[in-house]
């Protein structure tokens, strides 16, 4: 959905980018499995980083080689079904469908038109993860209705805005019963979430201003957020060590060292692509190449 949840792939040891692969093509294949083909389409990053913390200390990855329409002959090794993995998937559904409503709700007639045909698209396998997940979905519309009422406001308040999403992430972990590692995969995903919904915005800065859409930074920072560069990125890394500290109470077993490439390097390294502007010429690219 976002993508800024990637690791610094030149940093991770043979196995550890393989167990990376699998997992992400495993929720592929999860998504496919219990949703069908449309919200394969949709996956994120962000979601293969959910699946990995989520996954208990024990165990190991055993990947398996299967074929998809990305690789139909060699088939990819992939991580074979596991129940974080349908969380992640549920999650995804989930949260996608609502940003998608979000998005028409924000947007013309015509403007939101693609997102509109989308989410009715995704409206069946929306209703099943509904079903599967009703907390998380509830969490979700409460969430994204508060910040809806903070846009409305014009609220100016970069804490405000941002805990209403990282609430939303933080609540995809679903309770155990050991509240030492609930509660730290709660603060993990808490953190990731708002440093993301933060990042977002930043990257959004330029087309939100020129349509008028609203912004946090652009309210907060009425003089150009820009000249508050160092106090954004400030916050940002005080969520990110947040994010590490809950870290070290848990553990996401076989996944613990993409994990923490992840927190202290790839996070950082998409922030500073963000602030660079690096990341919006790289996401152009990749749109006009897929054309």
């Amino acid at each position: 959905m976002f993508g800024y949840v990637v690791p610094l792939r030149g940093e991770l040891k043979v196995r550890e980018l393989d167990a990376y692969q699998g997992v992400y093509c495993g929720l592929c294949h999860t998504l496919g499995r219990r949703y069908g083909f449309l919200p394969r389409l949709l996956l994120s990053y962000d979601f293969a980083f959910l699946a990995m913390v989520l996954a208990g200390p024990e165990g190991s990855v055993a990947l398996e080689r299967r074929r998809c329409v990305a690789c139909p002959v060699r088939g990819k090794r992939v991580c074979p079904a596991r129940p974080e993995l349908d969380t992640a998937a549920d999650a995804s559904v989930i949260l996608t469908y609502w940003k998608l409503r979000d998005s028409v709700a924000d947007r013309s007639f015509f403007r939101g038109l693609p997102a509109r045909l989308l989410s009715i698209l995704l409206r069946p396998a929306y209703r099943n993860a509904a079903r599967l997940r009703p907390d998380f979905d509830r969490q979700t519309v409460s969430c994204l209705e508060e910040l809806r009422t903070l846009e409305e406001d014009e609220s100016p308040s970069l804490d405000r805005t941002a805990d209403t999403f990282a609430r939303i992430l933080a609540g995809a972990a679903p309770d155990t019963g050991d509240t030492v590692r609930d509660r730290a995969l709660g603060q993990l995903l808490y953190h990731v979430g708002r440093w993301i919904y933060l990042v977002d915005a930043w990257d959004d800065l330029e087309e939100d201003r020129a349509a008028g859409r609203y912004n946090p930074l652009l309210l907060r920072f009425p003089d150009g957020p820009e000249a508050h560069r160092e106090e954004v990125r400030l916050t940002l890394g005080h969520s990110l060590n947040l994010a590490l500290s809950a870290y070290h109470l848990t553990d996401a077993g076989p996944w613990n060292g993409v994990v923490l490439n992840i927190l202290c390097l790839g996070l950082p390294m998409v922030e500073e692509a963000v602030f660079t502007g690096e990341w919006r010429r790289r996401k152009k690219e990749n749109r006009e190449n897929k054309l």
